[in-house]
């Protein structure tokens, strides 16, 4: 009973705003209808504002940090190229999400081609599991600059960081480019309906009549061997970290590197925790926690790290702030 009058009330708010839902296999054709989020319709507008505010923040603190990093030669090492990839991805994250979810807000703009559809689901997970192995590597870059200072120079060399970068961009595109071919392998004859504000796999997966079960133990293994793979060796890098960190002589070195790692660590929270909750939640919690609560979640891991990670890394880091300082410094006087 409960499934129907929900139909009923996404069916209404369909015909409300001038969208078709189909219920044969023309979705790839007829495209799917995203609906923000079932049950907080009535209150979109008002989301819509933190939301825009968080989009608008990460943009523009991610946007200065690279910058600030591009602009000076003094932040052209390992651990600030690493920060400047973390904040591009960042800022591709929330861009392939929530330009999408503010025009449903504002505009009840809820259709997307099918092709589109798969766009940004490609696009999305790939980033993911691109944003974790960035994390990785700057866990490892804090590895080495604590655990083997001497050493850093020789390991963490241009060439090696470029090899860093193009495995990141590689094991992404190798664990995400099947998605594609095993969503289109199944035949789609229910209502094109996703009730969420961007489309994701299992929620495209759903609105097949086919058997959907490899895409369901594909995404689990993928998000296995790659997110929860990284978050394996970032733990065990800092825990090495806090036991060589322990047990320097300086109180001050103490300090300052506890510091440099409560904000990595600050950062990496926010960003596993609410992904991994939305994860698991969607898969094996559907039917125990409202849908809105994980579509509430999902939103808030792609906007929430991008917009605080510029103002973590900034804030804590002196060099970041010398750095714009002498950015906004330079770009004063050429206007002069």
């Amino acid at each position: 009973m409960a499934q129907v009058r929900s139909l009923q009330k996404i069916m209404a708010y369909l015909s409300a705003n001038n969208t078709v839902a189909v219920n044969n296999s023309d979705t790839r054709l007829a495209g799917c209808f995203l609906l923000g989020i079932p049950g907080l319709e009535h209150l979109h507008i008002w989301l819509s504002i933190p939301f825009c505010t968080m989009y608008v923040a990460a943009l523009a603190g991610n946007g200065i940090l690279i910058c600030v990093i591009l602009s000076q030669p003094s932040l052209h090492e390992p651990m600030y190229i690493f920060l400047s990839m973390l904040a591009s991805t960042d800022v591709l994250l929330s861009t392939s999400t929530l330009p999408k979810a503010l025009a449903n807000f504002w505009l009840s703009s809820t259709h997307i081609s099918f092709d589109g559809c798969l766009t940004q689901m490609f696009f999305i997970h790939f980033l993911f599991v691109a944003e974790s192995a960035v994390l990785l590597a700057m866990a490892f870059d804090r590895y080495v600059a604590i655990c083997s200072p001497l050493r850093y120079a020789t390991i963490l060399t241009s060439t090696a960081i470029g090899k860093i970068v193009a495995a990141t961009l590689a094991r992404s595109f190798i664990i995400m480019f099947p998605c594609i071919f095993l969503l289109k392998r199944l035949h789609y004859c229910r209502v094109n309906i996703i009730a969420h504000t961007f489309c994701e796999h299992m929620g495209i997966a759903r609105l097949s009549c086919s058997d959907i079960s490899i895409n369901v133990w594909y995404g689990l293994a993928a998000a296995l061997l790659s997110t929860g793979l990284d978050i394996i060796l970032i733990a065990v890098s800092y825990i090495h970290i806090l036991q060589a960190v322990f047990h320097l002589s300086s109180q001050d070195a103490r300090s300052k590197a506890l510091s440099t790692c409560g904000s990595h660590i600050c950062v990496i929270l926010l960003f596993y925790i609410p992904a991994l909750f939305s994860v698991f939640a969607y898969r094996f919690g559907g039917r125990r926690i409202p849908r809105y609560v994980h579509i509430l979640l999902a939103n808030l891991y792609v906007v929430i790290p991008p917009m605080l990670n510029p103002v973590i890394y900034g804030v804590r880091t002196k060099q970041i702030l010398e750095g714009a300082k002498q950015m906004f410094s330079n770009l004063v006087k050429e206007s002069k």
